[in-house]
């Protein structure tokens, strides 16, 4: 399996590496799109979901020639002590490339997972979150998809798949020598001025940034978060100012 690795949307850097998994197949009961009996919190996020195109989301999109490898992330919203939460993992301090790097869980459409135009994303999204995180499928409503993004240097067309998490299950990093671990953020932390940034790469490219939960997010999965608070109406005003450098090896 392939996984998407922590690439700037937003105009970043990076590349894909192989990730390991459990086996086996895991019990994906249904992948409809459904809205009813969500919190009411999460009503903004599938509203914008539903409106927002692909240049309002990045500069890179799929190209029309239909190259590119299908892909897929999971952005988990849940409900913790300190109220919504998103699910991210962090990768290994011993990779080679974007070690120690949080990212969504995701990772390639296999075969099996079906059409990439319709229910392919969604099950690949499920799939992979189980085979990383040994998250149950059948805990999670799926509400919603983000346009299709694209990764210029790795080649891979995501599509963020949208679910709340309905009934949590216990969550670990499957592969220790992949995934440093497994965690959860607060929206709050996330929308707070005080824990945003804007990355700097050494190519000169620049992009949002988190320092939540002792980490850094950044890339792909923090202009993902970027782009929800903002159509969903949660952002709070933040200095752009504030920048992080990123070294060489990120």
């Amino acid at each position: 399996m392939k996984h998407v690795s922590e690439i700037d949307a937003m105009g970043g850097t990076g590349e894909a590496g192989d990730i390991g998994g459990t086996g086996g197949s895991p019990a994906v009961p249904d992948v409809t799109l459904r809205t009813e009996g969500l919190p009411g919190w999460l009503d903004p996020v599938a509203t914008a979901a539903s409106t927002v195109r692909g240049e309002q989301l990045s500069r890179f999109l799929p190209p029309k020639d239909g190259a590119g490898r299908q892909s897929a992330v999971l952005v988990l919203f849940g409900e913790g002590e300190r109220g919504p939460e998103l699910l991210l993992m962090e990768r290994a301090g011993s990779l080679r490339s974007h070690a120690g790097q949080p990212s969504f869980p995701g990772g390639a459409l296999d075969p099996e997972d079906g059409d990439p135009r319709t229910e392919g994303p969604l099950r690949a999204a499920l799939r992979e979150a189980w085979e990383e995180t040994g998250l149950d499928p059948r805990g999670v409503q799926l509400f919603g998809v983000l346009p299709r993004l694209y990764i210029p240097v790795s080649g891979f067309v995501v599509t963020p798949v949208l679910g709340w998490w309905r009934v949590p299950t216990p969550v670990a990093a499957v592969d220790p020598a992949e995934t440093a671990r497994v965690f959860t953020v607060p929206v709050a932390d996330l929308t707070d001025p005080e824990n945003r940034a804007t990355t700097v790469h050494p190519s000169g490219h620049q992009g949002p940034a988190f320092l939540v939960e002792s980490a850094l997010v950044w890339g792909f999965t923090a202009g993902v978060i970027d782009r929800i608070l903002h159509y969903a109406g949660w952002e709070r005003p933040w200095d752009r100012a504030k920048t992080v450098p990123l070294d060489w090896r990120s």
